[in-house]
């Protein structure tokens, strides 16, 4: 058995989702070190509409349109799979997972991309893509956050070997370019209401205190009553192709996490490794392990004045080092490449079990 087979929210479709990118770079880095994959999408309009990587060169992308004809199309391949991986908040998730419980044969993991979501949903009681009975029928619980949290997967839910898989950042972002800056600060993430606030506090309010200073905000679902600044841009989306040429058009980039991201710590957004990839420094609101990801490799704002105090005060060679340390930490450890390897050899492990 030697195919692995991902069933996943997307990977066609970057629109409003993380996902797309973290498969991305994995599957791409996968197909690096010789290893082609089956990537599984539920066809949904949606993402339909809206596909920027309809055709990837670097593992084969197929859709099926409910768990039944899953079952009824890949079911031979699912039983010959060396690994089948489910990800989180797949449409019709439980079935899914029992479709592939009932015919595979290799190992079978799970792929949190949400997983403070995910552990939150299944301590109410109202969790959609994953049931707790199924948890402790993995090989592996891949988990987008690490730190804590991977206990509480092991010790509350029976979690068997939950295991860090943190997203990473496609080799091809790591580009840099001696073009002046157009945006003194940005931000790139689709709307979110917990985001919010923190938005306003660390980039809309800076943008008034700052009127001859450019701003820009890029990401779809933003409702129409929100009171941009004169100088904040709006992008309403960017493809993930698109992303490079905007994070080197910054002097620095914004990174937002979601409360629940807060919370549980140990969650670093894609956006983080592809804006130091580019080597473009990062304000980021504060949350635990970020200043161990990124040691002394990122400016961390608790409120608007840091902000302000970052864009005025902060001199051009401390803004260089920052980013350049952030980008060797990034090209070192998590590009698609070495996601992949820890990937591998988290399966690689369970053989010598």
């Amino acid at each position: 058995m030697s195919e692995l087979i991902f069933i996943g929210l997307s990977l066609s479709s970057s629109w409003g989702n993380g996902h797309a990118t973290t498969y991305r770079a994995l599957l791409r880095g996968l197909g690096t070190l010789g290893h082609r994959a089956l990537f599984l999408e539920r066809d949904v309009p949606w993402y339909a509409a809206n596909r920027d990587l309809p055709s990837p060169d670097f593992c084969e992308l197929a859709f099926y349109d409910s768990p039944e004809s899953l079952a009824d199309r890949f079911a031979l391949r699912i039983s010959a799979a060396r690994a089948v991986v489910v990800g989180s908040y797949v449409p019709d998730g439980c079935r899914v997972l029992e479709t592939v419980f009932s015919h595979a044969c290799g190992r079978v993991a799970f792929y949190d991309i949400d997983t403070p979501i995910t552990v939150s949903a299944l301590e109410a009681g109202t969790e959609t893509y994953i049931a707790p009975a199924q948890i402790p029928a993995l090989d592996l619980y891949f988990s987008f956050t690490g730190g804590p949290i991977l206990d509480r997967l092991r010790d509350r839910f029976g979690a068997r070997r939950p295991h860090a898989l943190y997203c990473a950042v496609d080799q091809a972002y790591a580009q840099r370019s001696d073009v002046a800056p157009r945006w003194d600060l940005g931000y790139l993430g689709t709307y979110s209401p917990d985001r919010q606030p923190v938005l306003e506090r660390l980039l809309l309010e800076p943008a008034r205190r700052l009127p001859d200073h450019r701003f820009i905000v890029a990401g779809p679902q933003y409702p129409a009553d929100i009171a941009w600044p004169a100088n904040v841009e709006r992008i309403e989306h960017l493809a993930p192709a698109d992303h490079p040429a905007f994070y080197v058009a910054q002097r620095y980039t914004l990174n937002v996490t979601r409360a629940a991201m807060v919370e549980a710590g140990w969650s670093p957004s894609v956006r983080l490794f592809e804006a130091s990839a580019c080597g473009t420094p990062i304000i980021s609101d504060p949350w635990p392990g970020l200043t161990e990801i990124f040691p002394d490799a990122v400016l961390v704002a608790d409120g608007t004045e840091a902000v302000v105090h970052a864009l005025t005060v902060t001199q051009e060679a401390e803004r260089r080092r920052i980013s350049q340390a952030a980008r060797a930490i990034v090209l070192a450890r998590h590009t698609g490449t070495a996601r992949a390897h820890d990937f591998l050899g988290a399966l690689e492990s369970l053989t010598e079990q």
